[in-house]
């Protein structure tokens, strides 16, 4: 049973600014529970359901600590309108991260939907890719949602929020790529690594103080009659063009 100190806490936990004071976020569902069980995250909490607890025992052979509850009580302190298996509550890494080394960079300017940013996380573990820097103004990582849409991709990517325009002015490292609707076309062009890939706001594109940081625009040519690309979606295809043969 979840205490009522544990569910107030939990559900202090959907606003951004308790999950920033506690330094920890929620974690919800099988899939994203059981890539937490398996990553070097900090658990505070966990409450499992009988059914979880009998479907991935296995898993649970190394776990000091976990609460079982029913499904109702995990509906009624999480996210979720229904929730068979679990909720756990973690704990937030911190420390700047070196990644002059790395091969490929997600660079995100103002991506304000949680469920895009999830995506693009999901996308990013997909091709390998273990950093994306974020502007302050991109959605929070550990909102509830954006954890939710990287189906346990958050255990493998991190976010970097940082001043794009600081980090990309000081840049010596990777050539910088952005979409926009004005770029060559991605398919035809010749794609460098090391790389950082900007992608700009879901109705604004990238940002005017950023575009002087450009070596190339790229952008994905429309063959049919759609107004536009989601985000996630122009994000995969702008990866995907890095390793085409």
């Amino acid at each position: 049973m979840i205490s009522k100190q544990q569910a107030k806490f939990v559900k202090s936990l959907k606003l951004k600014k308790y999950r920033k004071n506690a330094a920890s976020f929620i974690v919800e569902g099988a899939k994203n529970i059981a890539e937490l069980l398996n990553s070097d995250f900090e658990i505070s909490h966990l409450f499992l359901t009988q059914k979880f607890v009998d479907e991935y025992k296995a898993m649970l052979i190394q776990v000091p600590d976990y609460t079982v509850c029913m499904e109702k009580e995990l509906v009624s302190i999480g996210t979720f309108q229904s929730n068979e298996y679990g909720l756990a509550v973690a704990k937030m890494k911190v420390g700047e991260v070196d990644v002059s080394n790395e091969n490929m960079l997600l660079a995100l300017d103002n991506v304000s939907d949680p469920g895009n940013l999830g995506t693009i996380v999901r996308i990013a573990d997909w091709y390998g890719i273990r950093h994306i820097l974020a502007s302050m103004e991109t959605a929070d990582f550990y909102n509830p949602k954006v954890i939710h849409a990287s189906m346990g991709s958050f255990t493998r990517v991190q976010v970097h929020f940082m001043d794009l325009g600081g980090f990309l002015s000081q840049n010596t490292t990777h050539k910088v790529y952005g979409a926009m609707l004005n770029g060559d076309d991605v398919h035809k062009t010749k794609l460098e690594t090391p790389a950082v890939i900007l992608m700009g706001n879901e109705s604004n594109g990238i940002n005017e103080g950023l575009i002087q940081f450009l070596d190339k625009k790229v952008t994905i040519p429309k063959l049919g009659g759609a107004e536009s690309l989601n985000v996630a979606v122009s994000t995969a295809i702008i990866c995907d063009n890095f390793f085409r043969s």
